[in-house]
């Protein structure tokens, strides 16, 4: 898209819940910071908390409107009133909401008012629990993006009409990595049901019987973290299973990696699987719904695909990764092409092309 073509684009307003880490906050991050350098007036509206953990351009703004609600309606009420002077305010803004519950307020904030409206779903549509208040929100977007075909099959057919698939932006901090890598087995993510760290754990616990020189690494924070260091304890892995917490630094942590694990559920596509693969690092990854995972990772070429759940299956992947290292270098030296495939110049392209189409 030309430099001209960015003027008309009055400003871009990010919704998202708020910045603390995670895969959709990078992403919104990479896009914000791209736009910002272009020229184009760009905020990101935060509507259940006020911290930005990803380094934004300083001239993006940054504009909180609400904390978390906990369900409580003057607590919702006193956000979409916010929300509904800041549209106001700010005439002719695109809003782009990055969550559903964004989409939501925002659909309702913005209720007679003109705005260009586009959302971005950014998980497995059928893990929702008030699809029919979510499908009434998303039939006011002008666009929904989808991570993948299967996320945009989930939608009912006047969803999917207005469906189009866009991947994650890719733009890694470090340079890919192979040379000898130590014995570490590393995962990023929030520690929440979704990602599945117990079954990463059991598997573990049976590849580390006969691999005593590996640990496991986990990077992110969530609600899950004291019953998973208890199983870690149960399982007699505590010793050797670092729960690392969240790092901005993350990928120069993981960068030597033996392998990382992907062992979630569910997922839209993950940007922290895509990341270690864009650093050269073997990977084993779920093959879960919406099919983020396959859309990627060709099984055996650049990397692992595991059935969801399957801990025996997951043991023998880390197995052959672990015993045969010249198969984990051919993974690396595969993956690291989506560095081009996903740059983020192309990916902001793509999004901002939607605005011309549907305006």
């Amino acid at each position: 898209m030309r430099k001209d073509e960015d003027k008309s684009v009055e400003k871009i307003v990010f919704v998202i819940p708020n910045m603390t880490g995670g895969g959709t906050e990078r992403v919104v991050a990479l896009l914000a910071n791209r736009y910002s350098a272009r020229g184009i007036p760009v905020a990101v509206l935060l509507f259940a908390g006020n911290e930005t953990a990803y380094p934004l351009d300083p001239r993006v703004e940054v504009m909180s409107v609400g904390k978390p609600s906990g369900g409580n309606p003057l607590v919702q009420a006193a956000r979409l009133f916010k929300m509904r002077q800041y549209y106001r305010q700010n005439k002719g803004c695109q809003i782009w909401a990055f969550s559903a519950m964004g989409a939501v307020f925002s659909a309702v904030a913005a209720l007679g008012q003109k705005h260009f409206f586009l959302v971005s779903e950014r998980n497995d549509p059928a893990r929702y629990d008030h699809r029919h208040i979510r499908d009434l929100c998303y039939r006011r977007a002008k666009v929904v993006v989808c991570q993948t075909e299967d996320a945009a099959k989930s939608f009912p057919a006047g969803i999917r009409k207005k469906s189009v698939v866009i991947p994650n932006p890719l733009e890694p901090t470090e340079e890919a990595y192979f040379g000898e890598r130590e014995k570490r087995i590393v995962a990023v993510g929030r520690l929440n049901a979704q990602k599945n760290h117990r079954l990463l754990l059991r598997a573990f616990a049976d590849f580390a019987k006969h691999h005593k020189e590996y640990v496991l690494e986990l990077y992110g924070q969530g609600e899950l973290e004291a019953s998973l260091r208890a199983l870690a304890s149960e399982l007699k892995i505590a010793d050797r299973t670092l729960f690392k917490g969240f790092s901005k630094q993350v990928l120069s942590e993981i960068r030597t990696a033996a392998m990382y694990v992907l062992s979630s559920d569910y997922e839209g596509i993950s940007n922290s699987m895509l990341e270690a693969m864009s650093l050269g690092i073997p990977v084993i990854a779920t093959d879960c719904p919406v099919g983020g995972s396959r859309m990627y990772i060709k099984d055996g070429v650049n990397g692992f695909l595991v059935p969801v759940g399957d801990v025996s299956a997951l043991v023998q992947a880390m197995e052959r990764l672990a015993d045969e290292p010249a198969l984990g270098e051919s993974f690396g030296r595969e993956a690291v092409k989506l560095r081009k495939e996903l740059a983020t110049a192309k990916i902001a392209d793509r999004f901002l092309a939607l605005t011309r189409r549907e305006s």
